[in-house]
């Protein structure tokens, strides 16, 4: 199986997770579409979908699945995301396609955040994987000295604004060991909207795909 292939495996299974009658959350990203592609199916077993990107809100329209504004959504059972990096602990880097922001909003008001990924996303370390973080473009200079004395290395991603109408500066070489006092410490600089380390509100439950198929990791908080 190649790395596309581990990719739909891991979000096919993610739509057992699906509650008849239910709102689903969708994230954003080449693993993903798989997942939302596989929605079409099930898809008169959905209520609706909240998304995390404007790319997945028109693939999620143009199967027929209505998209749902977060605002008029009390309970979502299960939001379904990809990851570039995820550790041991459930903590992730994501941001990868610039849709951080919103993914964390959607992932904090879900009861379940499942992650879909491949057997190459798991790290021991986080950071090997470039921590995106999201900032207003008046603030981009500033950000970039306070990054830098983080001990990371900063670099604009060209030619990128987010939905959100933000700036992506992508850090280098951090080693992450402390990932949720990290994600507070650059969440707290001045013009940072939010960053992509996925800590404070990690992953409950891992689908993982290996070339032995689809392994299912739960999270020791979740447990």
């Amino acid at each position: 199986m190649n790395q596309n292939d581990l990719k739909k495996a891991a979000a096919l299974v993610a739509l057992e997770y699906v509650e008849e009658g239910s709102i689903v959350g969708v994230g954003t990203g080449s693993t993903v579409n798989h997942f939302i592609a596989g929605l079409e199916g099930i898809r008169d077993r959905v209520a609706g979908a909240v998304s995390s990107s404007e790319a997945s809100s028109a693939r999620l329209a143009a199967l027929g699945i209505p998209v749902i504004d977060l605002n008029d959504v009390t309970d979502l059972p299960i939001y379904v995301d990809g990851a570039d990096e995820i550790d041991g602990d459930f903590n992730m880097i994501k941001g990868g396609g610039g849709a951080l922001t919103r993914e964390k909003i959607v992932a904090e008001v879900a009861t379940r955040f499942i992650c879909i990924c491949d057997a190459s996303k798991q790290v021991n370390l986080l950071g090997h994987f470039p921590l995106p973080v999201e900032v207003l473009p008046m603030a981009r200079a500033l950000v970039e000295r306070k990054l830098q004395q983080l001990g990371g290395h900063p670099v604009l991603r060209e030619h990128f604004i987010t939905d959100n109408g933000n700036l992506i500066l992508d850090v280098h070489g951090l080693r992450i060991a402390a990932p949720t006092e990290l994600e507070s410490a650059i969440n707290q600089i001045p013009g940072v909207v939010t960053n992509g380390l996925f800590a404070r509100r990690g992953a409950d439950l891992l689908l993982l795909a290996t070339a032995n198929g689809v392994e299912r990791h739960v999270a020791r908080h979740s447990a």
